[in-house]
């Protein structure tokens, strides 16, 4: 009989989570089997539950805001998880980050070339940093705002492939994409632009993926603005990630193949 792998994710709240239904279509699609834990966990807890995953899990997945606090729980951490400082995976006691990878990614496949483009993120915080290193990598003209300044300070300091804005003001962008956490959980509803902001923008990118349609998404959509949820870019550093647990070698059709097939079967 096949292994069927123990998996997981922790985060604050991960109750509205696409991650386990995610993890074990990708095993299923790639001739393996996984159970997937959804635990949110206070702060006060994770030490307990971060040493429980680390003894008792096959690879477990860390999201907000734990990705920085399970660091000194690993043996080391590599990749792009040494680049952002930020882990997303968990294997043998290694840390893993597939953020950035799945969303350029999700990039890739909608058509989207950021190469040469005029670029806003909003947000620097974990998913932020990867967006803003990737997306400059890629050859992007990249302008970053975070109400917290330090976040800027931080990402400036360790890449300084960016322009950090001190205000956000209408100006005129190729992308505008929201690596905030507003719009989901306590703040569903609220957008953390305007139409000021939006209407000048060619195209709408918003990482958060539940809602589907995000209150920053739905005024993008209301301008006439091409959008995108975050749904592929979660489905994809999935994949990564599950590429990565079962020893394999990532391809981009096959992420491609299984997304269109997980959308086949969850439409909602």
């Amino acid at each position: 009989m096949s292994k069927v792998y123990k998996m997981g994710v922790i985060g604050k709240d991960v109750s509205k989570s696409d991650s386990a239904k995610m993890h074990t279509f990708d095993f299923k699609g790639l001739g393996s089997e996984c159970t997937f834990d959804l635990l949110s966990v206070a702060k006060e807890n994770f030490d307990e539950y971060a040493k429980k995953l680390i003894a008792e899990y096959d690879a477990f997945c860390v999201t907000i805001p734990y990705k920085l606090d399970i660091i000194p729980y690993l043996d080391t951490i590599v990749d792009d998880a040494e680049t952002f400082g930020a882990v997303n995976v968990v294997k043998d006691k290694i840390g893993y980050n597939t953020d950035g990878v799945g969303f350029m990614l999700m990039l890739e496949i909608n058509g989207i070339e950021p190469g040469g483009k005029k670029v806003l993120v909003l947000g620097a915080g974990g998913a932020g940093r990867s967006v803003i290193k990737k997306l400059a990598d890629a050859g992007a003209d990249v302008y970053a705002y975070d109400m917290r300044a330090e976040n800027l300070d931080n990402v400036y300091r360790d890449f300084g492939c960016f322009t950090p804005l001190k205000a956000l003001e209408p100006a005129d962008y190729d992308i505008i994409i929201n690596a905030t956490g507003v719009g989901m959980h306590k703040t569903e509803g609220v957008s953390p632009v305007g139409e000021d902001i939006l209407s000048r923008t060619r195209y709408a990118i918003d990482l958060i993926y539940y809602p589907r349609k995000s209150e920053f998404l739905r005024i993008a959509e209301s301008l006439g603005k091409p959008v995108l949820n975050g749904e592929g870019m979660l489905f994809y550093q999935a994949y990564y990630g599950d590429c990565i647990v079962l020893g394999r070698q990532p391809k981009a059709e096959e992420a491609a193949r299984l997304f269109a097939a997980y959308r086949e079967v969850y439409k909602d």
